[in-house]
């Protein structure tokens, strides 16, 4: 039976009792999302899966719930997608109150906070009563994301990076080719090929995609400041700032060069909807949009890693989605155990489903099978080795990282002078400390 909760399937399921509330206490919103998700009473003997993954992300998730209760398992699982924005406060406030899910999903630039704060649960025992070694089906460093004092507390299910995309026919337009782009060694060979971009395309095209604000231009800082030779910005236990401040104002003037040259267009707000519309000659952009691109009609595209600018490596930005086993007094021992059951299943059988999303798959299986060699995002699998992913600071999520970048914003958007967002730059990382 399909169990991924869409708006209609929540009808029918009013109309005849099976999730046990009545219509009116149930708050759905016109995507299927559900408000209240506390109020969902799954069937006895099903499982229940807290969801974030929404628009096509959902969809291909939903396809491995399917996937999974097809194999008729002793707890099927139903899935149950929350609004974006409130996924962490409400899983958060379900688990101290005693109504959370069974299972769920977590950034690793999360996890740290949800392990320190009792939400997510350690699995190794489970995983070993299930005769299942991690070591056999993803990479050292896809465990390591998610052990925490020699205790596992998720299953990797992707990693997810920012990447580069670029339009085939606007560079031929430019009279770049395919191989220039793969020649990229450094910043100097990018910027000379934006600037061919803008010295031949219309007015009305980017050379390049991207936000004046927010989170790519940060991720885009990010990689830029370890390219450069920056370190883990705060130390093991995040008690001390440690950033190093050569590279991050190196990577800040870098950044903010490519708005000064004209190589960003003013005023973008939704980068992806550039490139898809056909008006970028390159995007730097997630991981998660391949998909969409992809089904786009007319737009001949092609993606790559994080271009190589400072030498090597070429680090990028890169977070990773996991599946967790929230804390729930009121699930029985052997529930648990099929909890991590499932949760296994979604990562390493479900795979190559979940890779049509556009996220790189942290199974060996599916990262490394045929199927995926023949899919774009096969091109950006080295990001496995190169990914940086979050300091280990439990405010970090929250409040660290929307510090920095309304720090940087402040130069991005000519706010704030240089040293000025620097300082608030350096406030940000040494204020929210553990």
């Amino acid at each position: 039976m399909k169990k991924y909760l869409s708006l209609l399937l929540i009808a029918a399921m009013l109309m005849v009792g099976a999730t046990g509330v009545m219509a009116d206490e149930l708050d759905v919103n016109d995507d299927g999302t559900i408000n209240n998700p506390e109020a969902v009473q799954v069937a006895e003997g099903d499982l229940s899966f807290w969801s974030l993954f929404t628009g096509g992300d959902g969809e291909w998730f939903g396809q491995i719930v399917d996937a999974y209760n097809a194999t008729s398992p002793k707890n099927p699982m139903e899935c149950i997608t929350l609004v974006w924005d409130d996924y962490y406060t409400k899983l958060q406030t379900a688990v101290a109150t005693g109504n959370g899910p069974d299972t769920g999903v977590s950034h690793v630039s999360k996890l740290y906070e949800l392990v320190e704060t009792g939400v997510a649960l350690p699995i190794t025992d489970y995983l070993d009563e299930l005769g299942v070694n991690l070591a056999d089906l993803y990479e050292q460093a896809s465990i390591d994301s998610v052990t925490f004092d020699g205790e596992v507390y998720a299953i990797p299910l992707d990693t997810h990076c920012e990447v580069m995309y670029y339009n085939l026919d606007l560079l031929a337009d430019a009279g770049v080719t395919e191989d220039d782009v793969k020649a990229i060694a450094s910043a100097d060979d990018f910027n000379a090929i934006l600037q061919k971009c803008k010295d031949a395309l219309p007015e009305d095209v980017t050379p390049l995609a991207l936000t004046n604000s927010g989170d790519d231009p940060f991720r885009i800082w990010y990689a830029a400041y370890f390219q450069l030779g920056g370190t883990d910005f705060v130390n093991d236990d995040a008690t001390e700032t440690t950033l190093d401040e050569d590279a991050a104002k190196a990577a800040m003037e870098w950044v903010k060069s490519l708005y000064d040259n004209g190589y960003i267009l003013p005023g973008i707000d939704d980068h992806s909807a550039i490139f898809q519309s056909g008006k970028a000659a390159f995007e730097f952009g997630g991981t998660w949009v391949t998909g969409t691109f992809n089904n786009t009609e007319g737009l001949n595209f092609n993606v790559a890693e994080f271009p190589k600018l400072f030498g090597d490596p070429a680090y990028c930005w890169a977070d990773s989605h996991t599946l967790i086993l929230p804390a729930n007094d009121k699930r029985t021992e052997e529930e648990s155990l099929e909890a991590v059951r499932f949760l296994v299943y979604a990562s390493n059988d479900g795979g190559i489903i979940w890779s049509g999303s556009g996220q790189i798959p942290s199974a060996i299986t599916a990262n490394q099978s045929d199927e995926y060699k023949k899919m774009k995002g096969f091109n950006i699998v080295g990001e496995l080795g190169l990914a940086k992913y979050a300091p280990r600071a439990t405010s970090y999520y929250g409040g660290m990282k929307a510090d920095i970048i309304n720090a940087l914003n402040g130069y991005w958007q000519d706010v704030t002078d240089f040293d000025a967002s620097y300082e608030a730059l350096y406030a940000a990382i040494e204020d929210n400390l553990d």
